[in-house]
């Protein structure tokens, strides 16, 4: 049963690393901001888009702080 729970919180650590990574995140601000220097896309959607992007961002960087502060309380 260890071995069950163990391969499971890896699993779970694994796709929550995957879904908390800021790379994607910040790749998209970039492709908007590209996207806006060649006027593909007007002032109303940058800003519903950079908002959106921006939340996530936010949300990332509480993640990583809480899991931070798990790892040191596991250590």
């Amino acid at each position: 049963m260890r071995g069950v729970l163990w391969v499971l919180d890896k699993v779970v650590r694994a796709a929550e690393d995957e879904y908390y990574d800021p790379a994607p995140v910040q790749e998209e601000l970039v492709n908007l901001d590209r996207a806006r220097t060649e006027g593909r896309i007007d002032d109303e959607e940058i800003e519903r888009h950079e908002e959106r992007l921006m939340r996530r961002l936010e949300e990332i960087g509480a993640y990583q702080l809480r899991s931070r502060g798990r790892a040191v309380r596991e250590a």
